[in-house]
């Protein structure tokens, strides 16, 4: 089957509980040194504290958002993870994602835009808008991470992708292969994952294509090879592995309201004051910080997860407790 490809550039754009990458390294490596010597994250001096992860390293310039709070461990970003689509438990994924594969892949855009289609991994990802962004990550489950990603504004891509005036919503898909992703033989979820934001919070600044961690590669289990990171939202909104984008103009089913919607909101902003219905959200445990004692230590949860700043606009006027 031949799969229509067109370049952005040229485009006129529990429970029931949420939550290796191809890159054109070349063309990486060429388009950053095009940024500027001065942009791109120099390896050996601001890159010594990652010189000892694995994986293939990237070049990124540094982003617009950062944290003084201590980074989780790369193991603990790695090892400790909600991907069901490889087992329910927090070890499966990063045990039983090898057999995911992700050279070669597309991702298809459909609905309402102007440049619909299928797009290989390389003509989606402009290397030369790679940047680490370093955020909270905060679980429905009462547990967070300080992690730094690398990716690139999604806005950017919509804005090449053109959508519609009737493009109200935005969905993503995650891949539905049961060969490569052996826990969608199970129905914890419809499978596939699917989720959404309003088309506001899709174009926010925060919002974030994902395609690298601690400045490597995307691992599988992180979701390779390119994933959503929404920062001010429980981490099941930060869908993996995406293979389709879909421009609505109504609000898109998601897989965790549908599995359970007195549970799962489509919002699902980080809340202190809107508890799930079986544990609260008041609280929340730091993973990776270090000791026995840090199982048992609680920090106060912020609303909308620290970025009240510049998120609390979007959801003016909204009952937040009715749009959960």
């Amino acid at each position: 089957m031949l799969i229509r490809h067109k370049r952005p550039g040229d485009l006129t754009e529990n429970d029931v509980t949420p939550e290796r990458l191809y890159l054109n390294r070349r063309a990486i490596m060429r388009g950053m040194a095009a940024a500027g010597a001065g942009a791109v994250v120099p390896w050996g001096a601001a890159q010594a504290a990652y010189e000892d992860i694995p994986g293939e390293k990237l070049d990124y310039v540094k982003g617009p958002y950062r944290t003084d709070e201590k980074l989780t461990p790369y193991e603990s970003v790695t090892t400790y993870n909600n991907f069901y689509e490889f087992g329910t438990g927090k070890e499966d994924p990063s045990e039983n994602a090898d057999t995911l594969k992700t050279e070669p892949w597309t991702v298809e855009v459909e609905g309402h835009a102007h440049n619909t289609g299928k797009y290989s991994f390389d003509d989606l990802v402009d290397p030369q808008q790679l940047e680490e962004r370093i955020y909270r990550l905060r679980c429905v489950e009462a547990w967070s991470m300080v992690i730094p990603w690398v990716g690139f504004p999604l806005n950017k891509v919509i804005e090449r992708l053109e959508p519609t005036s009737d493009a109200k919503f935005v969905q993503f898909v995650t891949l539905h292969d049961p060969d490569q992703m052996p826990g969608q033989d199970w129905p914890v979820l419809d499978w596939p994952y699917v989720e959404g934001l309003r088309m506001d919070e899709a174009m926010h600044p925060l919002t974030l294509l994902t395609v690298g961690v601690y400045g490597r590669v995307l691992p599988n289990q992180n979701g390779a090879p390119i994933r959503l990171v929404v920062p001010w939202k429980y981490g099941f909104k930060s869908i993996k592995s995406i293979v389709k984008i879909r421009f609505v103009s109504e609000q898109p089913e998601t897989a965790w309201n549908k599995a359970a919607p007195n549970e799962y909101g489509f919002y699902s902003n980080v809340n202190p004051n809107v508890d799930h219905p079986r544990w609260s959200q008041k609280t929340e445990r730091r993973i990776g910080g270090g000791g026995l004692l840090s199982l048992f230590e609680r920090r106060d949860t912020q609303m909308f997860n620290g970025y009240e700043e510049e998120v609390a606009h979007l959801y003016k006027g909204m009952d937040l407790k009715k749009h959960f």
